[in-house]
């Protein structure tokens, strides 16, 4: 995109972090994977793309996150992206990248596959490659089981890997409040964690099915747009397992739920913790509550709209 002074502007493009409100994890199947049966819902936390014409592939980025251990170079989600949409299309330049993020690193709300949904996003437009909508998400399932989602926004059924996608019916808006650790936590390691978890507590707990599905209730919850219901449906398989490798999680979730929210969940792997309020007066209070105890929190709204273009003037 180039202006009428000969310079070359960026596309921005913006894609929004997920909680994951209700998550079910299959028995482990052969190639090594879990089918999932999950309610994806996009929230007010956003990853900014900003993309310019260039010779080669690069990435940096900024924000108020600490980005110093991201990588810069092929292994980067969003440098993934756009390499594949280049090959795709046939396109034979490549793209300056710069992610301002949001979104915690590692933190279970999918904020390296909102990276690359915007990239995707933001490179198809400045390349003026305009490939339809579902060869887009065709790529995006094959950067990541979360990036679909974060192409698509709003509330979403995900199954498979969480990339087969049919929307939910949600209404009205939901008020969460984000306890953000410190620390990530590796999703293989979560989950080889859960296949551990399973094994020493097989006598005692459900044999998992391996093609699990996301409950009625929380379909309800969602299309009647009640906090109080969600609260009760909120459901992590990999909740006991992320608790298990990071147990100061747990007095997190009884702090939140001690200071009027309505319930507290692991977002994903982890360690993010999603407290659900009961509106935004709620919210406020509880933010405020969980600051005071020196808590890293921001506030969010869900479900927010998929990755998309930015206007700016």
């Amino acid at each position: 995109m180039v202006s009428a002074a000969g310079e070359t502007r960026a596309v921005h493009a913006r894609a929004p972090g997920k909680i994951n409100v209700f998550l079910k994890v299959g028995a482990l199947v052969d190639d090594g994977y879990h089918d999932l049966a999950t309610a994806y819902q996009a929230v007010s936390l956003y990853e900014d793309v900003r993309a310019w014409h260039a010779d080669d592939f690069s990435v940096t980025f900024g924000g108020p996150i600490d980005t110093s251990a991201l990588t810069v170079d092929g292994s980067n989600l969003a440098i993934k992206a756009a390499r594949m949409l280049a090959r795709r299309t046939g396109y034979r330049r490549g793209v300056r990248l710069h992610i301002d993020k949001h979104v915690p690193i590692a933190g279970g709300m999918g904020g390296g596959s909102a990276d690359a949904a915007a990239t995707l996003i933001a490179c198809d437009e400045l390349w003026g490659t305009d490939l339809p909508r579902e060869d887009l998400l065709a790529l995006a399932a094959r950067l990541g089981s979360d990036v679909p989602f974060a192409m698509v926004g709003g509330t979403a059924i995900g199954s498979g890997r969480g990339d087969r996608l049919s929307p939910a019916l949600a209404k009205g808006t939901f008020q969460w409040v984000l306890a953000i650790a410190e620390f990530g936590m590796s999703t293989p390691t979560v989950y080889s964690e859960l296949d551990r978890h399973r094994e020493r507590h097989a006598q005692d707990i459900f044999f998992a099915k391996t093609q699990p599905s996301v409950e009625t209730n929380v379909l309800q919850a969602l299309r009647a747009g009640d906090p109080h219901m969600l609260a009760e449906a909120l459901h992590n398989d990999l909740q006991a397992p992320a608790l298990h490798i990071a147990p100061g999680l747990g007095a997190v979730l009884e702090l939140g739920e001690e200071n009027g929210a309505l319930a507290g969940i692991i977002s994903g792997s982890g360690p993010t913790v999603a407290f659900l309020a009961p509106d935004l007066d709620g919210a406020l209070e509880l933010q405020i509550a969980l600051s005071a105890a020196r808590l890293n929190v921001v506030r969010a709204t869900g479900p927010v709209h998929g990755a998309r273009l930015v206007n700016e003037h």
